[in-house]
């Protein structure tokens, strides 16, 4: 289980708007970043253990293979030679790659229309309801559609 890390910030459904002057009701809430969306919806019964531990797959690859975007540049150094380390920058290369293969082809597992579901909640930690507005879905129909996403999940990465 992962060691919980909360903080305090505004509700994200709630935004500054810059044309209102003077206070603006905003509403505070206790989050805790070292949960994932998967985990979130796992604790509280809405997903199976493979279907949790099939996210969960797909978010360490995705992480591993360094999809995300950087907000900094990357000041570490490469090693200078072949004795000083360079066999490990090799494997950490080769890892990377393997995991975005991993990645792409965990997603053409779970489907063209599937796998929009996946990225935008277990990889970019979007909520659900953000997703469903953002892919013009239904309320509601987030939940449904990601569990069908993670039992193809579940099955290529063959935890279920």
């Amino acid at each position: 289980m992962i060691a919980r890390q909360l903080t305090d910030c505004l509700h994200p459904d709630d935004r500054i708007d810059p044309g209102k002057s003077g206070p603006q009701a905003m509403r505070r809430v206790t989050m805790n970043v070292a949960e994932s969306p998967v985990q979130w919806l796992a604790s509280r019964g809405l997903l199976s253990e493979a279907q949790c531990r099939a996210g969960e797959r797909l978010r360490a690859d995705y992480e591993r293979a360094g999809l995300a975007a950087r907000v900094t540049m990357r000041w570490d150094a490469a090693p200078p030679a072949k004795n000083r380390g360079g066999a490990r920058a090799a494997d950490a290369s080769l890892a990377r790659i393997d995991a975005h293969r991993r990645f792409h082809a965990a997603l053409d597992a779970a489907g063209p229309g599937l796998a929009d579901i996946c990225w935008r909640v277990i990889c970019a930690g979007e909520g659900i309801a953000g997703a469903e507005k953002g892919l013009g879905w239904p309320a509601r129909s987030g939940k449904l559609v990601l569990g069908l996403a993670l039992d193809r999940l579940a099955r290529f990465y063959g935890v279920g």
